[in-house]
């Protein structure tokens, strides 16, 4: 009996030391804090452990929803691989989001873009960043933001966009027949959900009141539920097109990397978008077609328990094969493609 009790805890100890050692990285944390539009804003800069600066930097620049600067953990993983390139990262919490004051539902794509480059003008001050190597880091919502701080700021050395969309209706109703295919639903059901669908497109031209889309979509049986924080935060961006945005970005390399599994974007749409609106030389796509609109697995995403045992247990197996090693590949070339001035 004592030797079997010895057994377990000792075989619990060597579970407790590999997931210490699987979540242990090889990049240094500091907290950091930026005053921007009256907030102040929390965040991570996540450097490497064995370096000295200065180092480039990549400005991540957060999807939809209330995402903390590490984004829960699951940026450690990224970070660790562009540090492996000898780039720090930078993540702010969003407005209203751990010590970040404020509320992210309150923002635009705009104010997203202004709060970015602030983060970029914050690290031009400091004496352990690069100035000529500071890219930015987006994914899905995004992808609304990124070509927007890369046409205001020309010396923006990189973009990588992962999993954007264009245009925000189009992607929203991709969105909505995708999850309904998905889902199983019925013929009924998905002309349902598309008839709820156009009267919140009416709602939002005539800049109704969120009193009036609960009265006539948010009571419908079948409907998601919306705040009325959240359905403020639509007026203000349910227009967003990146397209003109895109089309003035003439001098930053891209990477834009896509799902195979991806029910958020439509990413023939997208692929499409950026082929016909960056200059060739400059854009490079990857595809990950076992991966989700996260780029996580889809093996390990459709199953709710490995989901949780591989982020606890083994975090870097969360992503699709080859991704992580895919974002230190393109920094690394970037700054081969650099001259003395910094461009590319």
């Amino acid at each position: 009996m004592l030797w079997s009790l010895v057994g377990v805890v000792l075989a619990a100890a060597g579970v407790a030391g590999v997931v210490i050692r699987q979540n242990t990285y090889d990049i240094r944390e500091e907290r950091v804090t930026l005053r921007h539009a009256g907030h102040s804003l929390d965040g991570v800069l996540a450097t490497p452990k064995d370096r000295r600066g200065p180092y480039g930097l990549v400005v991540f620049v957060h999807g939809d929803g209330a995402i903390d600067a590490t984004h829960d953990g699951f940026y450690r993983p990224l970070w660790e691989s562009l540090a492996a390139a000898g780039y720090a990262s930078l993540s702010l919490s969003k407005p209203g989001v751990g010590g970040s004051s404020g509320n992210w539902l309150d923002q635009s794509m705009d104010d997203r873009a202004d709060e970015t480059v602030a983060a970029i003008a914050w690290a031009h001050r400091r004496p352990d960043v690069d100035s000529r190597r500071i890219g930015l880091w987006g994914a899905s919502q995004a992808g609304w933001v990124l070509p927007k701080v890369a046409a205001r700021v020309p010396d923006v050395h990189f973009l990588i966009a992962v999993s954007p969309a264009v245009n925000w209706r189009q992607q929203g109703r991709y969105n909505l027949l995708a999850q309904l295919r998905e889902d199983g639903a019925s013929a009924r059901q998905t002309a349902a959900a598309l008839r709820r669908r156009d009267t919140t497109l009416r709602l939002l031209r005539r800049d109704a009141p969120y009193s009036a889309y609960r009265d006539a979509v948010d009571d419908s049986p079948g409907s998601p539920r919306m705040t009325a924080d959240r359905w403020r935060f639509v007026k203000k961006n349910y227009t967003a097109d990146a397209t003109a945005d895109l089309r003035a970005v003439r001098d930053t390399r891209v990477l834009l990397v896509l799902a195979g599994h991806d029910v958020n974007v439509d990413v023939a749409d997208t692929e499409a978008a950026y082929r016909k609106l960056l200059p060739a030389r400059l854009l490079r796509i990857e595809h990950y077609p076992d991966a989700t609109h996260s780029l996580v697995r889809h093996d390990v995403e459709k199953s709710e328990l490995e989901l949780t045992l591989t982020a606890v247990v083994a975090p870097r197996a969360l992503f699709a094969g080859g991704f992580l090693a895919g974002q230190r590949q393109f920094v690394e070339q970037a700054d081969a493609g650099t001259d003395k001035g910094g461009r590319t």
